[in-house]
């Protein structure tokens, strides 16, 4: 066999080599970048005057309008026994994440409620701090390897439990230190490497600016203060893209592509030193 590459072949290895020495360098942004670029996007939400009628309208505050069942998210059973049960899921947790529309399948359920797996779950949310927000919080709390991380994998790990269950249900055991993330709010906000660590460097970025500015929205709109600031945030960014996510096809493809290069506009900002 003649092991010598024909002309062809060495036009197509020499075409190769140029392409790859004239493509522009692709780098995955740095952490900094990577906040910048989500408080940008939020910031488009939160100061549109219609984040004010999005929320007023999730939460039952227009007269003519009921509540999404997802309004009672957090409150569902408040007042009862929420720190007695801090670090355990309780049947209250299981309806809870239903009024998000999605449902821990009745094995997984039944685990968490009577076996094994709560027993595991609830050691590791003992770590996890129950009253910070996440603005106050330190990163490790919410990097790899952290309780809540290992946390996410454990729920992951179950029959099942994808990765929109599995964040869900931590969101509702931590409201003010884990979001709610979706395949909405990730097309709308997009997938960086780490959205807890993104979401945390841009709640804090510019001396928690953005934190303060979803707390001024949330008071404008007169949602309770009950409401953490955390699903403020989702509400905002859920109300303002689920119906073209669900009408187009093009949020399908979006959704699927990861933040690993900034957008204009925040390329811009870090350049002009305007960012957030």
């Amino acid at each position: 066999m003649n092991a010598t590459p024909s002309a062809e072949q060495t036009t197509d290895r020499t075409t190769q080599t140029t392409l790859q020495q004239t493509s522009p360098r692709q780098t995955l942004p740095t952490p900094d970048e990577a906040a910048c670029h989500l408080a940008t996007r939020m910031r488009a939400v939160l100061n549109d005057p219609r984040a004010l009628t999005d929320l007023r309208t999730y939460f039952g505050l227009e007269p003519v309008a009921a509540p999404f069942t997802g309004a009672r998210f957090e409150s569902l059973g408040s007042g009862t026994d929420t720190h007695q049960h801090a670090n355990t899921i309780t049947a209250t947790d299981l309806i809870a994440v239903q009024t998000l529309s999605v449902t821990v399948p009745a094995p997984v359920a039944l685990d968490l409620l009577e076996g094994t797996l709560g027993t595991r779950l609830s050691e590791l949310l003992s770590h996890i701090p129950a009253d910070t927000d996440m603005t106050d919080a330190d990163a490790h709390h919410l990097e790899a390897g952290s309780p809540a991380d290992h946390a996410w994998h454990l729920l992951r790990a179950q029959r099942g439990v994808n990765w929109v269950i599995a964040g869900k249900l931590l969101a509702r055991k931590r409201p003010r230190l884990l979001p709610v993330y979706d395949n909405v709010v990730r097309c709308a906000l997009g997938r960086p490497q780490s959205f807890w660590v993104a979401l945390h460097g841009a709640l804090q970025h510019g001396n928690h600016a953005l934190h303060e500015e979803v707390l001024a929205v949330r008071q404008a709109a007169g949602v309770p203060q009950t409401v953490s600031v955390l699903r403020t945030c989702d509400v905002a960014v859920w109300m303002r893209h689920h119906t073209i996510h669900r009408s187009t096809h093009g949020c399908e493809r979006n959704a699927e592509r990861p933040i690993d290069h900034l957008d204009a506009d925040v390329t811009a900002a870090l350049r002009d030193g305007t960012a957030g």
